[in-house]
């Protein structure tokens, strides 16, 4: 996700049941320092599946951010997003880059890397570049070929052994019926 659609997430796009979280929000910061809600880019929410571990950490921190909340005299719902500051108020996307960026320091890795980490491993994973597209939010598949085809370099020669392999299996499947 990008930063701004991490900040915007709200509890109540989070399906934790299912494992699957809505993105239809992003927010942004004004040059006032005030933070304003948009749509998601290009105007399109996506639903992303989420790993059974992301699951059992939301979870946690959801008791966890409750308790907190309470201490400071907040009964949290469905509406609260789901990262906050310690006072409870919405989460800036440039204090989120700020945060991940102290966190992630020793590991030379930027918050943005590790969306780009997530499409490498996926494609190289053997998912498919629609999937990706999906999960990442790109307005379409082309934009993400441009961005990631440089590490499906066995493409082609993948595709040409699926060809192989049907016209292999065609050849002695013809050859078992003649004979």
């Amino acid at each position: 996700m990008r930063r701004g659609e991490i900040t915007a997430v709200r509890w109540r796009a989070i399906d934790l049941n299912n494992a699957q979280l809505a993105v239809v929000a992003s927010t942004e910061q004004t040059d006032a320092g005030t933070i304003r809600e948009k749509e998601a880019k290009s105007g399109r929410a996506r639903t992303i599946a989420l790993p059974q571990l992301a699951v059992e950490e939301l979870r946690r921190w959801r008791l966890v951010q409750a308790e907190e909340l309470l201490r400071l005299g907040i009964r949290a719902d469905d509406d609260w997003h789901v990262v906050t500051q310690a006072d409870g108020s919405p989460l800036r996307p440039r204090s989120l880059t700020h945060a991940a960026s102290k966190f992630l320091k020793e590991w030379k890795v930027t918050l943005h890397s590790l969306r780009h980490s997530h499409a490498s491993h996926m494609l190289a994973s053997n998912i498919h570049p629609k999937v990706v597209q999906e999960r990442l939010g790109h307005s379409s598949i082309a934009i993400t070929m441009d961005i990631y085809s440089h590490l499906m370099p066995n493409m082609q020669q993948d595709a040409a052994a699926a060809v192989d392999d049907v016209l292999r299996a065609a050849i002695n499947k013809r050859s078992k019926d003649v004979g």
